[in-house]
This record gives structure tokens, C-alpha cells and sequence, in this order.
């Protein structure tokens, strides 16, 4: 179970601040998959942050009752001067799990080759997004959260994606954000709909999509 409580967020904006989620409260129950809509700039990205602990909120708290994925996606914590393998080595370091296990797999899934001998701050932001995605999945969570930027790239790597994530782990709790209604009609069976930052759940997805219509 993941839940947020009088969640606040603040960034500073030009001369002032502005408040981009306000007072924010829900709860996700165990598999559960929850989308996040709301038009760009109403705070989607900025809450799968918040859930996954890349960063802090402003006021107010996340409990987390399962193990949570960084954003699948996010390479923000990426050190750049170290290669690909080396940030695979680092994360299974503190993760506990097997290095060789890890590398095979991000091998096979990303499909970066050599450049996974170089380092990341030589990669596009698109092969970043797949290394992030691959290293992601090498782990098992309770809860993986995914920036709709992983349903973009090629139809093999998206067929991967759906397969891994959607298909070998139909069973775990998913946080996505998504201006896509197919990908959420697909896969979610509830909706959070974000606007002006504040928030409300809602249980029937095709209400939640009629009402987003009208954002």
C-alpha cells in the first residue's frame, strides 16, 4: 500500500513560488494500477517523483508499504562518468542482487552494445531512457511508476516493454502517468485526475477519461 497525505509541492518561479499539488491524499492498494491524468504542467511527473523518493515533498508525507521503483524512464541518478556496466555494478551493489544476472539482462533488453562500455554522458536522452528502463526491471518491485516517456521508441523496444512490464508482471502495483486513453484504458483500472493541484481518485476509468476530456 502506498499512501500520500496533505502532499504539497512548491518550486520557485520566476520572483515567487508556485504550487504545483496541494494538499494531496489517496491511497494505491496492492495491485492496483492508477493512472495519472491531468494536462501538462498539472504536476503527473512531479508526483511519480515524490512516490518514488527522487524528491521531497514541499509539506505533507508518502508511506510506503511495498517496494517502490525509481521512475521507470528517469536517469537522474546516473552517475555520468561511469560506463554503463559500472552504473549496472553500482545499483546491483546496493540492491543485493547478482551483478552477472543484472548484466545479461539489461545485454539482451536494452540492445546498446558497446556503448554500455562507455559513459553514460556520451548516451542520447533515449538510450539513457532504455538503460534506466532495463536496470529498472532487473529488480523486482511491488510497484514499478512509469513517465509515459517509456511508451515511446521503436515498435521492438515498446513490444519489450509491454512484455516485461505489462505481461511477466501482471500481478504488481502500477503508478502511470499517460496522455495516452488506449494505454490507460489498457492497462489501469483506476484514474487520479490532477488539475489547478489538487487531486481526486477515481474508481471507474471511463469517468475519469470523460472528465479529463473536459480539462
Amino acid at each position: 500500500m502506498i499512501t500520500c497525505t496533505n502532499l504539497c509541492k512548491n518550486y520557485k518561479h520566476g520572483g515567487g513560488t508556485k504550487r504545483v499539488l496541494n494538499n494531496v491524499n489517496f491511497t494505491v492498494e496492492r495491485g492496483d494500477r492508477l493512472a495519472l491524468l491531468g494536462r501538462n504542467g498539472a504536476g503527473k511527473t512531479t508526483l511519480i517523483k515524490l512516490i518514488g523518493g527522487v524528491e521531497m515533498p514541499t509539506s505533507g508525507k508518502v508511506h510506503r508499504r511495498m517496494t517502490v521503483s525509481w521512475p521507470l524512464g528517469f536517469a537522474g541518478g546516473f552517475q555520468g562518468s561511469l560506463t554503463g556496466y559500472d552504473n549496472a555494478r553500482f545499483i546491483a551493489r546496493i540492491y543485493g542482487h547478482d551483478y552477472k544476472e543484472m548484466r545479461d539482462f539489461i545485454e539482451d533488453f536494452t540492445e546498446l552494445g558497446r556503448q554500455l562500455r562507455m559513459p553514460v554522458k556520451t548516451y542520447s536522452s533515449g538510450m539513457r531512457a532504455r538503460l534506466a528502463f532495463g536496470l529498472s526491471l532487473a529488480i523486482e518491485f511491488d510497484c514499478y511508476l512509469i513517465d509515459e516517456i517509456i511508451l515511446v521508441g521503436d515498435q521492438n523496444f515498446q513490444r519489450k516493454c509491454h512484455h516485461e512490464l505489462f505481461e511477466k508482471r501482471s500481478d504488481r502495483t502500477m503508478i502511470l502517468a499517460s496522455h495516452s486513453n488506449d494505454a490507460v484504458r489498457q492497462y489501469c483500472n483506476k484514474a487520479l485526475l490532477l488539475s489547478n493541484g489538487h487531486a481526486e481518485l477515481q474508481n471507474d476509468v471511463e469517468q475519469a477519461l470523460a472528465v479529463y476530456s473536459q480539462f
